[in-house]
């Protein structure tokens, strides 16, 4: 796709196409300020100002749009989405108001996946300007890192491995001189014990392997962020069938989140120590294959029986989370697509959030809220750690019961976060389905927006 740092401009007074942005309130008022002929194009494509409908009218010598949103006083990051997709390439301006919110979806409304295609789309870029050129970085940084998640969920397995989950964490790792580990071979076996089982059934091109960085102030508050980095997961010898296997390339999306939320935090220079982990991994099946009725040994000391190979998401995070643990941050946060019962529970448009502090789920909540970044909350109910109880080792990493899936898989990772340490963890589904105005069938990210502004109103006390 073009340049995305150019579809966000300073405004000083370029040639630009004119938008008008109405609601239903205010719809009479603007049709008794436009002229006949303008008018009469809008009767013509029946414009009655819904969501989302757009029509072109005569603007003297040249064409203007009248575009339906819902409120003009508080838009959304989407409302402008469609316009940046369908309109000719060309320059824009709202008129009558800055465009606020929805520059961050007039630039992701325009992401394309393209990079199998022999002739990608060529069509130029919409342009969108602003007279609040201070906003134009921030909103820019975000949409990238969405659409790095996007790019990273939607590349097929066999180009988007634990070799190249390396190789993004290499890049930021250079960009922003952070400091890089990445434990492999009989080290990773020793280290992150569960790791290793989980990935060992892999080709070698594919082989498991934990991915460490640590970046900032050590006098800074500690904030560990993990990625579930299953690159594919074929639910090993309890193998899916084929139709669930269609968008197993999308069980990195917990690792997409959080290597792009740790960008933001990078180039935003969020005063935070960071640790970023990403255990990464293909569930494969081989002759090596780890077994149900197998009892693993994690990095935490304490025993898993396997109960279903299926569900290996949880013991690679487990791993995880008792390294993140042992820095002793003032928060871990991990992402996850962890479970089908959170998608039946919550759908697929938001994240189930599990925290154990009522104030840090309340913040995230919120902060989705303000961004157009929703998510909900689900229990880590202590009546239910009765389902995952083992009679040959600590825990079982399946429960017992059909119920409350997202729940019993949250409590599994409960087992592994040290004592009184503040954890969220959000189950998401790193997918959508169908088009959505700035949001197209396809990788998504969804709860990294309301996670990043959190940390930046828990962490960021900088004046500006």
């Amino acid at each position: 796709m073009s340049d995305k740092n150019a579809l966000i401009q300073p405004d000083r007074g370029q040639k630009a196409i004119a938008i008008h942005l109405v609601d239903k309130d205010g719809l009479d008022d603007f049709l008794k300020e436009r002229t006949p002929a303008q008018r009469a194009a809008l009767a013509a494509q029946r414009f009655e100002a819904e969501g989302y409908d757009y029509a072109i009218m005569p603007d003297g010598e040249e064409w203007a749009v009248a575009a339906g949103v819902a409120n003009t006083a508080d838009l959304s990051s989407w409302c402008m989405s469609k316009l940046a997709k369908k309109l000719p390439a060309g320059t824009y301006r709202r008129i009558g108001g800055e465009p606020g919110a929805a520059m961050f979806g007039w630039i992701t409304g325009q992401y394309r996946f393209d990079r199998y295609l022999s002739e990608p789309d060529e069509e130029g870029p919409r342009v969108l300007l602003t007279g609040e050129p201070a906003t134009i970085d921030a909103i820019t940084a975000e949409a990238e890192a969405v659409m790095l998640v996007r790019d990273l969920v939607n590349t097929p397995a066999e180009d988007m491995g634990p070799a190249q989950l390396e190789a993004e964490a290499e890049n930021l790792h250079k960009a922003y001189r952070a400091e890089i580990r990445v434990t492999r071979g009989d080290t990773l076996e020793h280290e992150f014990p569960m790791v290793h089982t989980v990935g060992r059934a892999a080709s070698r091109s594919h082989a498991p392997r934990m991915i460490e960085l640590e970046w900032g102030d050590p006098k800074h508050p500690k904030l560990a962020v993990i990625g579930k980095g299953v690159c594919f997961d074929s639910g090993g010898l309890d193998i899916k069938p084929g139709s669930g296997m269609l968008l197993m390339k999308k069980d990195m999306g917990g690792a997409a989140h959080a290597l792009a939320l740790a960008r933001l935090i990078m180039q935003d220079q969020l005063p935070v120590r960071l640790h970023l982990l990403v255990p990464a991994v293909e569930n494969a099946v081989s002759g090596n294959s780890f077994r149900p009725g197998d009892v693993l040994k994690s990095r935490a000391g304490i025993s898993v029986e396997i109960g279903n190979t299926d569900a290996e998401g949880r013991l690679i995070l487990a791993d995880a989370l008792a390294r993140a643990g042992e820095n002793e941050p003032d928060l871990i946060v991990d992402f996850a697509t962890l479970t089908g019962a959170a998608r039946v529970a919550v759908g697929p448009d938001l994240p189930a959030l599990f925290t154990r502090v009522d104030a840090t789920a309340e913040a995230i909540l919120a902060a989705g809220k303000a961004h157009d970044d929703a998510c909900w909350r689900l229990p880590l109910h202590d009546g239910y750690r009765e389902y995952l109880k083992s009679e040959v080792a600590d825990i079982n990493n399946a429960g017992s019961s059909g119920f409350a899936g997202a729940s019993t898989a949250a409590l599994f990772l409960d087992k592994f976060v040290p004592k009184d340490t503040d954890w969220a963890h959000l189950d998401t589904f790193a997918w959508r389905p169908s088009d959505k105005p700035g949001r197209p069938k396809g990788g998504a990210a969804l709860g990294l927006r309301a996670v990043w502004h959190m940390l930046k109103q828990r962490y960021d006390k900088r004046d500006r």
